[in-house]
């Protein structure tokens, strides 16, 4: 399907746009998130939202729907002036978010979830029979075969993102905004969310895509905004960009500094690794039910990426060697002598660290502030009857905000308040500072932008130069290739095979492997 063309500006006898908003200002304390910003978005059509971490995306989707309210500027809906003061006002007025972590009840069942608080009722009663109509007539309009009477969490996190949806355009079905939709899905699943997408978007509904992945916004945007540091770059026609101009957009000349890392993990590195006795080596290592028993041997010196599909069992692998989650097979020896990590405590003390997936629940803590979630990881390997003093806990804070560049550079700033970017560097600043000789990273791009990304993609390039053993799970080949000097792929929680990357691999090659299980 061919997008539509690029609507003319307002006032020349073309569409009117359903949103505007002009010279939006977001002040927070000591950050100006948002200075003299716009957009506009035309009825049927997707546009992307572009831009680092930081760069303000979030906080201009929370002023358009009424989370935060503006310090400056006009946001138009149909022409008329409005000043959302929370979200509810945002929905009535015709604009509904979906973010990236479902806000729905798994509990209920799918028709509960699509018409919550707008359950059809008689003298009092809730109508069972007119709910669950009411919901079949929405998903059937959208193409969406679902049983309505189900519970949501017996739903997969892609379903569930498409009953989300539903709900958000029954409630309003003028503006929808996506904030990360495709971050956890898998392929099929985002080419199942795109095709809802598309009909929305043919039913004259305007969709705020906001998204760090480059492929998706070429294969389903018409239009993109680009903000850079809480400015307005730009506004394009999809059609006049490429994805080298549209990053040199979002962050200008950074992007070499991703081409200067690719084929660095066939040079030196895998030399080091070879001549080297293992820093870890576990051997027929399982979980029942979680990961079939795997070999695998990490040295100094040395970025080991693990790659598959989600739920191909990455995250369980890397989870039993910081004793996250407990083995009941399998075996771990660390620089030749056998161990047990019977917990994260335990692994630690060995030298290992781990940043988890989910920096917001197993990560950070959001009402902490920068310096306290950084010296969090020292101070429980310490102990508690041995605190850091006020004074060390500023000197480290300050030392790994600068050393990492977090922005803002306040080290009493909450963590909560900082862009995704920024948190995943306070995330490894936690770690660095134990000094590991064994680093577990379980996607710690996921969700940044290209700025942050290659800064952090860097930053693990010099930690294996400096004898750092690294474990590197991503989703994105890309990303392993460019870093990993070996790659272990897996495939329905077995570990399939285990690749020099010696130059000759490709993604291709890569996806071959971890659709067959072979490497042929």
């Amino acid at each position: 399907m061919t997008s539509p063309s690029t609507p003319p500006p307002t006032g020349t006898g073309g569409p009117r746009p359903v949103l505007e908003a002009h010279g939006i200002r977001k002040r927070f304390p000591g950050v100006l998130a948002l200075d003299g910003v716009a957009l506009r978005l035309f009825p049927g059509e997707v546009h992307a939202l572009m831009g680092e971490n930081g760069a303000g995306k979030s906080t201009l989707i929370k002023v358009l729907t009424g989370v935060h309210p503006t310090d400056g500027g006009t946001v138009l809906v149909d022409g008329r002036p409005h000043s959302f003061t929370d979200p509810l006002q945002a929905q009535r007025a015709g604009i509904s978010t979906v973010y990236q972590e479902v806000n729905l009840c798994p509990n209920l069942s799918v028709a509960e979830n699509i018409l919550i608080g707008r359950e059809p009722r008689r003298f009092g009663l809730l109508r069972w029979s007119a709910m669950r109509r009411r919901a079949a007539e929405l998903l059937t309009e959208l193409e969406l075969g679902l049983d309505v009477t189900r519970p949501l969490g017996a739903h997969s996190l892609a379903v569930q993102q498409l009953v989300a949806i539903v709900r958000a355009v029954d409630v309003s079905a003028k503006v929808l905004v996506l904030d990360e939709p495709t971050s956890s899905l898998d392929r099929e699943e985002v080419a199942q969310l795109f095709r809802l997408v598309r009909r929305l978007r043919d039913r004259g509904v305007a969709i705020l895509f906001v998204t760090h992945f480059l492929d998706q916004v070429f294969d389903l945007c018409d239009r993109v905004t680009v903000l850079r540091g809480g400015r307005l770059e730009g506004e394009y026609p999809i059609g006049e960009l490429t994805p080298v101009t549209l990053v040199q957009r979002m962050i200008g000349g950074e992007l070499a500094t991703l081409d200067q890392l690719s084929g660095r993990a066939h040079e030196a590195g895998a030399e080091r690794a070879e001549t080297r006795e293992p820093f870890l080596r576990a051997r027929r290592l399982t979980r029942t039910g979680s990961i079939e028993p795997y070999d695998l041997d990490v040295h100094p010196g040395e970025v080991v990426g693990l790659a598959g599909l989600l739920g191909s069992g990455r995250t369980e692998a890397a989870r039993l060697l910081f004793g996250a989650d407990g083995a009941d097979g399998g075996e771990v020896s660390i620089e030749g002598r056998k161990v047990l990590l019977r917990s994260p405590r335990h692994a630690i003390a060995r030298g290992i660290a781990f940043c988890s997936e989910n920096r917001k629940s197993e990560g950070l803590v959001g009402e902490l502030t920068v310096r306290e979630n950084i010296v969090l990881a020292l101070q429980a390997a310490r102990g508690w009857t041995r605190p850091l003093t006020r004074a060390k806990q500023d000197e480290l804070a300050r030392h790994w905000i600068e050393a990492l560049d977090i922005r803002p550079t306040d080290p009493e700033a909450q963590v909560r308040h900082l862009s995704g970017g920024n948190q995943q560097k306070v995330l490894l600043a936690r770690w660095l500072l134990t000094e590991p000789r064994f680093l577990i990273l379980d996607e710690p791009t996921r969700g940044i932008d290209i700025g942050a990304k290659a800064e952090i993609q860097k930053l693990v390039a010099r930690l294996a130069d400096e004898g750092t053993a690294v474990l590197f799970v991503s989703a994105e080949l890309e990303e392993v290739l460019r870093l990993s000097h070996r790659i272990a792929v897996l495939r329905d929680h077995r570990m399939v095979a285990t690749l020099a990357n010696d130059g000759t691999i490709t993604p291709e090659r890569l996806l071959t492997t971890i659709a067959t299980g072979t490497d042929s």
